[in-house]
This record gives structure tokens, sequence and C-alpha cells, in this order.
């Protein structure tokens, strides 16, 4: 892929799978902006951005920081229990209608009316990071997951719901781009393959991948 030729095509929402849907440019600059800006705050506390340690002893290469429950491999917690143990900041009201108007965007409007996301997961993709193909399970409700990109485009692979084999699809993601699983789709294989670096919209003032995840825990 060059950098910046693809602009000249259309990109089409789509739904990439049953439940599964790509919503390309949904985030205008502005509020791409506002969103790297409260990224770079969340990132410095109560609980800061780390990199994840694995049950195996492996490290992630993505840097994580988490709003409303602090995840863990493979739990929710209150508190930053891998990260020096402060609390965890509350999960912001505005994520919350954001999370709202995505599911209405994907699923429609009374979808996204009755969708109550009390979790955030930020993640930083430096040109060097991946991540590796997982399903999002720690939750104890079926709620959709909602995905926004800023920065750096990727390749996401979004695959089937048994195993982290073929059939899968290979998804060019890009900054303000909004992709939503849930229903059949809710427990799909995924991950990051690459990034691309380069690609990044000068007007957000960021290099390198932010992704933020939405989701509803279930938990009390």
């Amino acid at each position: 892929m060059i950098p910046g030729t693809d602009a000249l095509l259309p990109r089409p929402r789509r739904e990439v799978a049953a439940g599964a849907v790509h919503v390309p440019d949904w985030l205008g600059e502005h509020r791409q902006r506002e969103l790297v800006e409260l990224c770079r705050t969340w990132a410095t506390g109560p609980a800061l951005m780390r990199s994840v340690t694995m049950p195996n002893g492996g490290v992630m290469s993505v840097r994580s920081v988490s709003l409303g429950w602090h995840w863990l491999p493979y739990r929710y917690s209150r508190t930053a229990d891998d990260a020096g143990g402060a609390a965890v900041a509350p999960f912001p009201d505005g994520l919350r209608a954001l999370g709202r108007e995505a599911v209405a965007a994907a699923y429609g409007p009374d979808e996204g009316d009755r969708y109550e996301p009390d979790a955030a997961l930020v993640n930083y993709y430096d040109a060097d990071a991946r991540m590796g193909m997982h399903q999002d399970r720690e939750e104890r409700i079926n709620a959709p997951v909602v995905s926004l990109s800023l920065g750096t485009a990727c390749v996401f692979r979004f695959g089937n719901t048994e195993n982290r084999n073929r059939p899968w699809q290979d998804i060019e993601l890009v900054s303000g781009d909004l992709f939503v699983f849930g229903g059949p789709s809710r427990f799909a294989y995924h991950g990051v393959l690459r990034t691309l670096p380069g690609t990044a919209p000068e007007g957000i003032g960021f290099e390198g991948r932010l992704n933020i995840t939405l989701r509803r825990t279930g938990l009390g």
C-alpha cells in the first residue's frame, strides 16, 4: 500500500461479517484531535499507561491504559494491580455518549440508546507494535465492542469465532474509522498485523496509532 493512494477511492460503510460493521471516516478531524488530547491526559494517570505482561511471561508490544475498569489478562479490576495499584480513572461520560453514537451508526438508534459502556481500553502502537489474534472474553455481558482508530493506519485482521485460523478478512483502518462488533461476531478472533507509518493525518497532531475500545463489562 502506498500512503495516500487509497484516499482517491471510495471507502463505503460495510458489514464485514454478521454484527461486525466498519464505518470509515466516522470521526472528523476536530473530534480526532480532541480524543488524541484526552488520550494524552488519560495516559498520565492515576493508573499510568504500561506494557501488559501476559501470564506466560510475554510482554505485549502495545502500551495500554484503562478507564472505568482496569484490564488485565484475563480479568478486570478497579485498581491497576499490575501497575502500582492505583485506582482506575472513572469512565468518562463523554465516552459513554460517543459509544452510544457509535453503536447507533453501526446498528441503528434503538441499539445505540441501549448501549451502556462502562470500560475503555486505550492502546498505543508505535511503528513496531502488533496485536496477536485474540477474543475479547473478559466481559460478563454480550454487548458490542466499539473500536475507534486515531493516527497511523493499520492492517486489522478480523476472523471467525471458532479459532485463529481462516476464514478471516484483512481491513485497513485509518484515523477516524469506526469498527463495531457484536451479535454473532462478538467473540470473533481479531488482531493488528502491522501499522503503516507515515499515514497519520497532520491535522490531529499525533504520529503513531491510538485505538480506543469501549466495552460493557456487566460487572457491578
